[in-house]
């Protein structure tokens, strides 16, 4: 690896779960990502229910398998994406 190459960061539940809370909300639009062109991208509500839902099917799959902080941890980021993905698509229907 060379100096410019950062080190991956360790796998784990808690990084699992953010790059799926990442994912949707940057298809959200809660992040100014600039396309090709420079053009900030317009948010992509179906893609963040994929991410969403994702994140819903591992709650159910691993439903008595974690400890109290990552079943925390889990169902306030599901519950916090939903509320901002019901936002989101109020606001798009305007």
């Amino acid at each position: 690896m060379n100096e410019q190459e950062a080190a991956p960061p360790q796998a784990s539940f808690e990084f699992l779960i953010g790059s799926f809370i990442m994912q949707a909300q940057m298809q959200m639009g809660m992040f100014a990502v600039p396309n090709e062109e420079g053009e900030e991208t317009k948010p992509n509500l179906s893609w963040a229910k994929h991410a969403i839902d994702l994140l819903g099917v591992l709650e159910e799959k691993t439903r008595g398998n974690l400890t109290l902080e990552e079943k925390r941890m889990l169902e306030n980021s599901l519950t916090e994406l939903r509320f901002r993905y019901v936002q989101a698509l109020a606001g798009a229907q305007k």
